[in-house]
């Protein structure tokens, strides 16, 4: 049901699970181990995963080739699996996402990785409001403790960013949240 004309297909987008950014997450291990199974069940069964990895330079400093910037060892991406770099929060913003996507003829995606309240948050509206469907998998995204600059812990950014996604709607358009063992890429 996506605005995208000739767009049937869907991907797993698989966001900034690097080093440095999953290094202090909540509940890292349990997250990396669902976005390896989803990661599985899309190559079993032919769907287009694509990764999304950052750098930049600024203070947080995940510099281009540094072994934080390194998607986690856990995860490997296949050679013939899209690797988009992006330098801001959402993943399309002057990336080749997009264009990738459009080749892919993707119209719909599952969205994974972190960070929960900055990067996913950010690529989540950014996919919706470019016209695709766009779902959540709840337990495969995380953040890092932020409570020390006014943020709600971990588990609550989590859950809030779960609760708000599972009621947007839009023309044209479906959203929601699922989680990693309830996933159907056919559906």
């Amino acid at each position: 049901m996506t605005t995208l004309e000739n767009r049937p297909n869907t991907a797993l987008l698989v966001v900034d699970v690097q080093n440095c950014v999953v290094a202090q997450a909540h509940e890292r291990d349990a997250v990396v181990a669902n976005v390896s199974s989803l990661v599985e069940k899309a190559r079993r069964e032919q769907v287009p995963v694509v990764w999304v990895q950052h750098h930049d330079k600024g203070e947080d400093g995940i510099v281009r080739g540094s072994e934080g910037w390194r998607i986690v060892p856990e995860l490997v991406p296949e050679e013939s699996e899209p690797l988009v770099e992006k330098t801001y929060g959402d993943s399309f913003e002057d990336t080749t996402l997009e264009s990738v996507l459009s080749v892919l003829g993707v119209g719909r995606l599952f969205v994974a990785g972190a960070q929960t309240d900055a990067c996913i948050r950010s690529t989540l509206h950014g996919a919706f409001t470019r016209g695709y469907d766009t779902v959540l998998v709840s337990d495969a995204h995380t953040t890092e403790d932020l409570t020390k600059w006014g943020a709600p812990a971990p588990d609550q950014v989590i859950a809030h960013t779960n609760l708000y996604w599972s009621y947007q709607n839009a023309p044209g358009r479906t959203a929601g949240t699922v989680k990693t063992k309830e996933i159907d890429f056919t559906a």
